[in-house]
Parts: C-alpha cells; structure tokens; sequence
C-alpha cells in the first residue's frame, strides 16, 4: 500500500516499483473510478498504464451509484487475479475509506429510508448543504469531523442513520472496529515538506487547467452530467462549473481550487498519520522503500521476481 497526499508523486513512484516488482496497480482514488474525467482527477495517462497494469479506474460512470462496499468487493476480486498469475498487487491512493474499506472490512449495513433520505434531499435544495452539516455537527460531531461539508452524500447518510435509529452513524463504526483483516499489508505513506506539497499542488493545478480541465467539466455538463452529483462536487470539477455557470470569476475559481486542493492534502495527512503501521518515506527515497518491499516479499533482490 503506498498512501500519501494528492499531488506527493504517487502514481510516478508505484509504477517504477511495479516494473521492479511484477506488480499490478489497484487505484484506491474515490474519483479515478469515473469514466470521462481524467484530468481533474489526475488519472494516469495510457502510456503510464502501459507500463504496468492498472486495476479500480474508469470503472462507473459519473452518475453511477458507488461507494466503498461496492469498491472494497471489486478491488478484493481484483487483487485475487493479481495474485492467481504471479503478480504483486500495488495499492495506491490517498482515499482514506476506500482503502480502510478495502483492508478491513465495513461494519454491518445499517438501517435505510428512501423516505427519510429524500426528505433531507428536500432540505438540501431549500436551506442548502451548510444546514444540513451543521445538524449533523450537533447529533454526531465525530462523523461531521470526518465528513467534508460538500460531501453531501455522506452527511445525507449519517443523519439518515441517525434519524432512523436515533444513534450516531459513528457508534456503529466504532461497534465494528473495522476488525476484518483478510490480507498482509505494507503500508507506506509518501511525505515531503509541506511548504514543498503544497507548491507541488499549486504546479499540478495549473498544469490541469493547461490539460484542458475546463473543456473536460465543459464536455461532461454537455453529456448531461449534472452539477449535482457527488462527482461533479469534487476538487477541480465543481470550481470549474462555478465559472460556467457564472458564480465566480475565472481568477476566483483558481484560487479556490488550489486553496480546497491544500486543504484536502492536509485532511489525508491526518487521516493516515492515525495508523501507526505506515512508514512514512520521501518519494524520492526509492532505494530505501525497495529494500523494504525485498525484505516484506522475503527476497534477497526484486530480480528473484522476474524469474
């Protein structure tokens, strides 16, 4: 597993490690399994999947239903076919549930009402996103803290749960433990001055809009994606669709997005600095992640692998 902020250099790092080492690459980005949006996702281009095998990209479409139970059954499957012909699988992302969900397992489905959600949808459209958050904040405060104010799926969820059960989403997660540990794990996480992440972050936006990020999220409302779904929502797409749609300047929508971009990065640090089994590394220390990987696969070089 090789975790770390978005923009650190994940993809280039894992990809030289699974040449070295045989390995397919399972993306654990909750937005590269969307079809059509590849560049406000940075999703690797075709001659980096052609160096080794990517797993968990362009797997749904933008309106396809999909969160990290469907996700943690495709990647389990994906990661047997790894290891059925030989393969060291690579996990690779900075998707925290999603890679949770996929090492441990999920707690127990817990309790649903279309009526109920639909009636939180209402108070979505009329007293907007910050309302609901806000309700949330006050009936489970741990879930809120894990949950982005703009994730409104999540927060129409949690208080789904609540209102059904009169408990907190976070007490059955808690219940669970997340116990399930079906495989063994070495776990890195890719760290680097922060000052440095977050320039790499300003570069790597600018280098998107250069991409054409703009005719991208253009293309997509074109395709009759709405603004509204939870994929539209994310980094990069909702701040270029504030500009379509006139509620920023062009300059604003920038600025917002490298801002949001930091503070997410500095979300996903946190997140991954709570698990004390990482080792953390700089993406540029490749000879000492090499040898940790030789020792983890009980090989004296990773040309025994090539045999």
């Amino acid at each position: 597993m090789i975790g770390g902020p978005t923009g650190i250099g994940k993809t280039e790092l894992s990809i030289a490690l699974a040449e070295i080492f045989h390995g397919g690459i399972l993306s654990s980005d909750s937005m590269q399994i969307y079809r059509f949006m590849d560049i406000g996702t940075a999703k690797p281009g075709p001659g980096e999947q052609n160096r080794a095998p990517h797993y968990m990209i362009d797997v749904a479409d933008p309106d396809e239903p999909y969160d990290a139970a469907r996700y943690a059954s495709e990647a389990r499957a994906c990661i047997a076919e790894l290891v059925n012909i030989g393969m060291v699988p690579f996990i690779i992302g900075g998707t925290g549930f999603y890679i949770k969900s996929l090492l441990y397992g999920l707690c127990e489905a817990r309790p649903s009402s279309p009526q109920i959600r639909e009636q939180l949808r209402q108070e979505l459209e009329s007293s907007g996103s910050r309302f609901l958050y806000d309700r949330l904040t006050a009936c489970d405060p741990q879930a809120a803290q894990r949950i982005h104010p703009n994730d409104v799926y999540r927060v129409i969820r949690a208080l789904e749960v609540y209102a059904l059960t009169g408990q907190p989403m976070s007490a059955y997660q808690q219940a669970h433990g997340f116990l399930e540990a079906p495989f063994d794990v070495l776990k890195f996480c890719l760290t680097i001055e922060r000052e440095k992440l977050y320039e790499r972050i300003n570069q790597r936006v600018d280098q998107m809009v250069s991409q054409g990020l703009l005719e991208e999220v253009r293309d997509l409302l074109k395709k009759g994606y709405s603004e509204d779904l939870k994929s539209m929502k994310s980094l990069g797409y909702r701040h270029m669709v504030d500009f379509i749609r006139g509620r920023c300047s062009w300059d604003e929508a920038i600025c917002l997005m490298k801002r949001d971009t930091r503070r997410y990065a500095k979300r996903q640090l946190v997140w991954f600095r709570k698990d004390p089994e990482f080792i953390w590394r700089d993406p540029a220390d490749m000879e000492s992640i090499q040898l940790e990987i030789s020792k983890f696969l009980g090989l004296e070089s990773p040309r025994e692998l090539k045999g």
